[in-house]
């Protein structure tokens, strides 16, 4: 998910289906006078240079954008924020870009987390390019954390076994905490920084998907990836 950058306070806009740019300053609707089950940020502003660099979020899977399937999976969070270039999002979608672009997903992470509501305590943090993704999947993770109170998060595992932090659910104060320490250690910077170490001090619980249909953590670097993820939407 490289192409993010961090410096400072991200600008949140609302932007209203079929927006574009020029969309207006978010209205919060109340956000932070309640306490939601959980909140979702979309990261959606990788490079995507193995697909020509062009808006991979945006490349339709199943007939919708792939940011699109996601922000529908975390339909019942509140807030949902998503992260890069945003094209049509649904009315109540915050939109956050940091600037400059360009320093990777633990700064786009910083800047999703930024407009949170105080007393929100778990987040569903996920890539934009996860077209296979469902409401069942985000529930079983929740469900995941709800039942592990040791751990700081679950993720799921992919066919390899192979973390897919980008494909989880968070308690916001442990992520906010591993943020502070590690950009303490980066000498005030996230420009650059991996998942690998943010999270490298947390509790992770790993799970492999059991469910039925198609893996949800299946996400999309390749134009051959998304052949094969219109495949299982048919």
């Amino acid at each position: 998910m490289a192409g993010y950058g961090y410096a400072g306070p991200a600008t949140c806009r609302n932007r209203a289906a079929g927006g574009g740019p020029g969309g207006r300053t978010a209205r919060r609707r109340g956000y932070g006078d309640r306490v939601t089950a959980y909140a979702a940020v979309v990261l959606a502003g990788g490079a995507a240079r193995r697909m020509g660099g062009r808006d991979k979020p945006g490349v339709p899977v199943g007939g919708l954008p792939m940011r699109e399937r996601v922000l529908a999976a975390v339909a019942d969070a509140a807030p949902r924020v998503l992260v890069g270039p945003a094209g049509p999002v649904p009315d109540d979608v915050l939109v956050t870009r940091e600037q400059p672009p360009g320093g990777g997903p633990v700064a786009a992470t910083a800047a999703g987390l930024a407009p949170l509501p105080p007393g929100t305590t778990t987040v569903a943090l996920l890539a934009a390019d996860l077209p296979l993704l469902t409401g069942e999947a985000v529930a079983t993770l929740r469900a995941a954390l709800d039942a592990d109170t040791d751990a700081d998060g679950v993720c799921l595992v992919d066919d390899r076994a192979r973390r897919q932090p980008l494909c989880g659910v968070w308690r916001v104060a442990a992520l906010r905490a591993a943020l502070d320490r590690l950009t303490a250690r980066r000498g005030g910077t996230l420009d650059g920084a991996s998942m690998r170490e943010l999270l490298a001090e947390l509790t992770v619980r790993e799970l492999p998907w059991t469910g039925s249909g198609p893996p949800p953590w299946f996400d999309c670097d390749t134009d051959s990836d998304v052949r094969r993820a219109e495949e299982w939407t048919r």
